[in-house]
């Protein structure tokens, strides 16, 4: 009986052991690549039970293309593999390759947590990435961008017929495509307007960027916005010259063109503008009236005037009593106890006890001990006793620097002050 339940035990406890965590990956959709276009690169990362702290998938270099993670959110995955089950984290990496060939990915190191019969455990799992093979396309451009659904919309902040001489319009061109980045997204060729001035703002980059399809279709992708400023500053007819944007169909596999339409600017002349005559006043009652500003400017300057004297005459006196000021209010109890509680929290054993001293000496207590006393309170005592034993004794206990600093207050140091002795004095005077 003892023979069969051993083999039992022995065979479950080995396939515990035996469960370790594993990586695996691979390419989604790995056929017709082309330059510029985003391949993903899947990797799975399974661990026994559950993780205690998440996969850390690092990033690495490949020779003519740019590596990154994917934005999408982490995917959880459960798989059970010969009765043993498995926690999964997928994550994904994004490949845009620059030119044609074979790409060779390397292995990747992927720190980890899981949770083995209730302890935690650190692992390292290596995962060796898939290569995959690059081919242009014969009608590809020499600068490769390939995404999807492409669209190229333009706007303006005003109509371009209706300006003026001095007028300005703002025109916006906005690049929208999917399966792509906002950092990959080539620049628009705005060409130039003559006739008018023309000021190209920065491009603005926006990943994730949600837009309308086909009937209730939502399609997320990204967004490359530039912007252009005309300015007229004559009249007449001019035009902001049309836009062609090429780029690579990956549905279609083949090269596309958006275009836009050019756009006619009308400027009118400006109209004429009325002039206005100066007023001049002429001279009669109103002049008590301006004069009193010009009176109270010559106050003022006269008053500066004196007090800048007295400052010079009594300067040093001035800077004494300021001197005094700034010590009082610098050694005011609330302060001073302030300070106190900043040397107990993080200072040496010293220096708190140099600190109690001119503490509870400024209070007219002859030792630290009498103070503490006199505070009646069993914390503080206790505290003490043991910063004493620490620098007189050994250094067998252990400071309570929170409870230390918080049994120090104002009203229990002002109700504590030394009552004076009950014996006559060693040295009387008269």
């Amino acid at each position: 009986m003892r023979l069969p339940a051993t083999l039992f035990w022995a065979f479950i406890c080995g396939q515990a052991i035996a469960a370790e965590p594993f990586g695996r990956a691979a390419i989604d959709g790995a056929e017709g690549i082309v330059p510029g276009q985003q391949v993903h690169v899947v990797v799975d990362i399974f661990a026994p039970e559950f993780f205690t702290s998440p996969p850390q998938y690092p990033l690495f270099e490949v020779p003519a293309a740019l590596v990154t993670l994917s934005d999408d959110r982490a995917q959880n995955l459960v798989q059970t593999i010969a009765d043993v089950q498995y926690s999964g984290i997928r994550k994904s990496y994004v490949i845009v390759p620059e030119k044609p060939g074979s790409f060779v990915l390397p292995e990747i190191a992927v720190d980890l947590g899981y949770s083995a019969n209730g302890s935690g455990i650190k692992a390292q799992v290596h995962v060796a990435l898939p290569s995959f093979d690059v081919a242009a396309a014969p009608n590809q451009a020499a600068i490769p961008f390939a995404a999807r659904n492409l669209t190229v919309s333009q706007s303006f902040d005003g109509s371009p017929a209706g300006l003026k001489a001095g007028d300005a319009v703002v025109r916006t061109i906005v690049i929208f495509a999917e399966d792509t980045q906002a950092m990959l997204i080539p620049p628009v060729d705005l060409g130039r307007a003559a006739g008018v001035a023309q000021y190209v703002k920065p491009p603005s980059l926006t990943d994730g960027v949600e837009q309308r399809g086909i009937g209730r279709s939502v399609e997320i992708g990204s967004t490359r916005t530039e912007t252009v400023v005309y300015t007229a500053s004559a009249e007449g007819s001019f035009q902001a010259p049309a836009v062609s944007y090429r780029w690579f169909d990956l549905d279609a596999h083949a090269g596309a063109t958006a275009t836009l339409p050019a756009v006619d600017i009308v400027v009118a002349k400006a109209p004429a503008t009325e002039r206005i005559d100066p007023k001049f006043d002429q001279p009669g009652e109103d002049e008590g009236k301006n004069a009193w500003p010009m009176v109270l400017l010559i106050c003022a300057a006269m008053l500066a005037c004196l007090a800048a004297v007295v400052a010079w005459q009594r300067g040093s006196a001035i800077r004494a009593w300021t001197e005094r000021c700034r010590m009082s209010r610098r050694n005011s109890p609330r302060r001073r106890l302030r300070r106190l509680r900043t040397v107990i929290r993080v200072g040496p054993d010293p220096a708190i006890y140099r600190a109690l001293q001119d503490w509870s000496g400024s209070l007219g207590f002859r030792s630290i001990s009498d103070w503490a006393e006199a505070q009646r309170n069993p914390r503080l005592s206790a505290q003490v006793t043991i910063l004493e034993r620490r620098l007189f004794r050994s250094r067998d206990m252990q400071l309570d620097r929170g409870r230390f600093a918080d049994a120090i207050t104002l009203a229990a140091t002002n109700k504590g002050r030394a009552q004076k002795s009950a014996l006559p004095d060693l040295n009387p005077v008269a």
